[in-house]
């Protein structure tokens, strides 16, 4: 099934959010569709894997909003690259919003779904948000836990630095930003972050405005965030979380999915990493099949 694409925009706390909304071709008119928002990695655009998961669900006959993040991409917000996960969660709220808005689009049968970053950001929004109807997730992560988690004293060394570097900005100084990928990899470079070297910097899926950059103070807000800590409370409502066997993330997944309760469930793509989810043809249909069988049961 073809399926056609228009730019949108819609407000997310003061800024407007550039997003593609995907239509199924030939919808009928007058019919009201089901709909599933996307949401892209950190440090991701909506033209990336968003848009691989966009089309394929509305050639399965729902619509699928996807959209930059504030500060990202076309959408507005400065400093650009600021990595608010408050923010991102307010942005999967404020989407689902505009599409209750829509004549085309049916309020009660609206689901979510977060790759990497957004997988966080989703589960977190859901939560109390229950206009959401139905929650996914593929390779979902936990950013800021990440950060934590990995080297607990250099995050703790960024956080004191959070509140000098907004003083910074205030007086007319640039945001100071940080590479997510170094731009160039070895063998001794670590599996994952050649896999994302792979994804974001090379031809596979660069974009010019995925710019690989962040913003440091970001880190003052990821501190007080956790994606899962209440995952249970989006129960009743079902929740769905795809991994790759061999992705590095899986456990934030498992963890979720144990702690949600019996409303959530689990599916595992053989074979596959964290990336491999993200546009590789083996990885993605069967994810893609997993999630037309769960939005279009509980859609």
């Amino acid at each position: 099934m073809r399926t056609d694409v228009s730019d949108v925009t819609f407000p997310s706390n003061g800024m407007r959010l550039a997003a593609h909304l995907h239509l199924p071709d030939g919808a009928a008119a007058g019919v009201r569709l089901p709909a599933v928002v996307v949401g892209h990695p950190t440090t991701g655009v909506k033209e990336q894997t968003a848009t691989v998961y966009a089309r394929r669900l509305a050639a399965e006959g729902c619509a699928a909003l996807t959209f930059d993040a504030a500060y990202q991409g076309e959408s507005e917000g400065e400093p650009r690259g600021l990595e608010n996960p408050f923010q991102r969660a307010d942005d999967f709220r404020e989407a689902v919003t505009y599409l209750t808005t829509r004549d085309d689009i049916d309020p009660e049968r609206i689901g979510v779904l977060g790759i990497c970053g957004s997988g966080g950001y989703v589960p977190f929004a859901a939560q109390t948000d229950h206009r959401m109807r139905a929650v996914a997730t593929v390779s979902a992560a936990d950013v800021p836990s990440f950060f934590r988690d990995s080297d607990p004293e250099g995050f703790r060394k960024m956080v004191e630095q959070a509140g000098r570097l907004r003083s910074e900005e205030a007086r007319g100084e640039p945001a100071t930003l940080v590479r997510a990928v170094p731009d160039t990899v070895d063998a001794s470079t670590p599996a994952p972050v050649r896999e994302f070297h792979d994804y974001y910097r090379t031809p596979r899926a660069q974009h010019p405005r995925s710019t690989n950059e962040w913003v440091l103070r970001s880190v003052d807000e990821m501190a007080q965030f956790d994606s899962y800590a209440n995952v249970h409370m989006i129960a009743p409502r079902p929740l769905l979380m795809i991994v790759g066997s061999e992705a590095f993330t899986r456990g934030f997944s498992e963890d979720a999915v144990a702690r949600a309760g019996d409303s959530a469930e689990l599916f595992t793509v053989e074979g596959a990493t964290h990336v491999d989810l993200y546009d590789r043809e083996e990885a993605v249909a069967p994810a893609v099949a997993e999630l037309a069988r769960f939005f279009g049961k509980h859609l």
